[in-house]
């Protein structure tokens, strides 16, 4: 089954499940649908940060400091984290990513919506990331993930969740 054929649930502003649809027709009709943001952090605190493959559905080639997904059908937030989590970085036997907030992300345009939950999970290494999901790897220390957001080009989604993230901790 290839990621276009991947079945996930539609969600109304509540987040309430109010269909089901293959991925390819969600992202073709724009249907709010669920996702994981999940922030790595290796035993030094720096920060997985990775560069999406140029194949990806959705914002590919671009960077991004979450690993994370669309949530599946009838799966819940906490176990697409942690598959999410261990598929991206090729690393198994996590311990469950801890649950921080779920926010409602919009695009700056409007036409795209989906209900997101963010997520921290610390990792030991080496990780060995999917190479169909990431192209570029390093864990970054904060200050040198900050230098690099006005530099690099990011997955708009994830740079409203890492603010989002930024504020909850302050």
């Amino acid at each position: 089954m290839s990621a276009a054929d991947e079945i996930l649930d539609i969600v109304d502003e509540n987040d309430r499940v109010v269909g089901q649809a293959p991925r390819g027709e969600v992202y073709a009709r724009v249907l709010r649908h669920r996702c994981v943001f999940v922030l790595a952090r290796d035993p030094e605190d720096r920060v997985f940060v990775h560069r999406r493959t140029d194949v990806k559905l959705v914002f590919p080639s671009l960077y991004d400091m979450f690993v994370g997904g669309v949530v599946g059908a009838g799966e819940s937030y906490d176990e697409a984290a942690l598959r999410e989590a261990e598929e991206e970085l090729g690393v198994s036997g996590l311990p469950r990513p801890v649950p921080l907030f779920p926010f409602l992300y919009e695009s700056p345009d409007g036409g795209q919506s989906w209900w997101s939950y963010v997520y921290e999970i610390r990792c030991a290494l080496p990780v060995d990331p999917q190479p169909e999901e990431v192209a570029w790897h390093a864990f970054l220390p904060v200050a040198e993930l900050e230098r690099r957001l006005g530099a690099w080009e990011w997955v708009p989604d994830g740079l409203a969740a890492y603010e989002r993230l930024k504020a909850f901790h302050a």
